[in-house]
C-alpha cells in the first residue's frame, strides 16, 4: 500500500534520509525506532507530503506522491497523522475539531459529518468532552480527539508521530489502547515510537533507523528481541534499561 524507494531528503548540507526503501502492506504495522535525529519524523513528513523529499519515490496505493501534482490532495487525504504535539485548534471545541476536515476538505454535509465524529469520538472514549476545548483535556484526552480528527478523513492509514512521547506516564496507555484497537481493525499504521512494548505486541515489522537509513528490519521477535546489528543492539540496551 505504501511503498519508498531509495528516498533521500537534505536540509541544507545535512542529509537526513539516505536512500530509504521500504513497503508497508494493507493492514500492517510498521513501528519505526531509532535515536533522535536518525530521520524517523523526517520520514513520516514525507510519506505525507508535510516535507518534499530530493530524491527517489515515495508512492501510495501506487499514486506517486509529489507536491507538484495536481492529485496530490487527494493522494494526501488517503493518509492521516497524528502528531507529537496533538496540533488541535484552541479555539474550537474537540467536536469542532474533528468535523473541521470532513465539512472543508472533503465537502461532507455538517449534520452527517457531526454524526460521524460522534461516532468516532465514542470510538475512543471522548463522546462525552463533545463540547470541551482543547486546552481543558489533558494531553491523553486531546491526543485521543487528535486520533478521532484523524480517522474521520477516513485514511487508508495512519502515521503516528511519536504519539505518547508528550504525555505524563499514567496517559501513556490510554492512548496505545486505542492504536491496539486500530490495529486490531485492521488500520494500515507506521508508528514512531519509544514504546518497546507497544512495538513488540502490535507491530508486524520493525525498523530501526540510524543516521538516515534502516540498518535492521524484521518482525519484532527478530528485532527487539534477538537483534542482529550492533547498533541495534546497543540502542535497546540503553533503551530497555529505563
Amino acid at each position: 500500500m505504501i511503498s519508498l524507494i531509495d528516498v533521500h531528503k537534505s536540509y541544507g548540507n545535512v542529509q537526513v534520509l539516505k536512500g530509504v526503501s521500504l513497503d508497508v502492506a494493507q493492514g500492517q504495522v510498521v513501528c519505526l525506532i531509532g535515536p533522535s535525529g536518525s530521520g524517523k519524523s523526517t520520514l513520516l513528513r514525507c510519506i505525507n507530503a508535510l516535507e518534499h523529499h530530493d530524491s527517489g519515490d515515495i508512492l501510495i496505493e501506487g499514486a506517486q506522491v509529489d507536491f507538484r501534482s495536481p492529485d496530490i490532495c487527494a493522494v494526501r487525504s488517503k493518509v492521516g497523522m497524528v502528531f507529537q504535539r496533538f496540533n488541535l485548534f484552541p479555539h474550537r471545541t474537540v467536536l469542532e475539531n474533528v468535523i473541521e476536515g470532513p465539512l472543508y476538505v472533503k465537502g461532507i454535509a455538517r449534520a452527517q459529518a457531526i454524526d460521524e465524529a460522534m461516532v468516532l469520538l465514542d470510538k475512543v472514549g471522548m463522546a462525552h468532552k463533545r463540547d470541551a476545548y482543547a486546552p481543558q483535556l489533558s494531553g491523553g484526552q486531546q491526543q485521543r480527539v487528535a486520533i478521532a480528527r484523524a480517522l474521520a478523513m477516513n485514511p487508508k492509514a495512519i502515521l503516528f508521530d511519536e504519539p505518547t512521547s508528550a504525555l505524563d506516564p499514567e496517559l501513556v496507555g490510554d492512548v496505545l489502547a486505542v492504536m491496539r484497537q486500530l490495529a486490531d481493525e485492521g488500520m494500515t499504521m507506521i508508528v514512531v515510537t519509544h514504546e518497546m512494548g507497544f512495538a513488540r505486541e502490535v507491530a508486524d515489522q520493525v525498523c530501526f533507523l540510524q543516521d538516515g537509513r534502516i540498518v535492521e528490519t524484521g518482525s519484532p521477535q527478530t528485532v527487539l528481541v534477538n537483534p542482529q546489528h550492533p547498533r541495534t543492539r546497543d540502542f535497546l540496551s540503553r533503551v530497555l534499561k529505563h
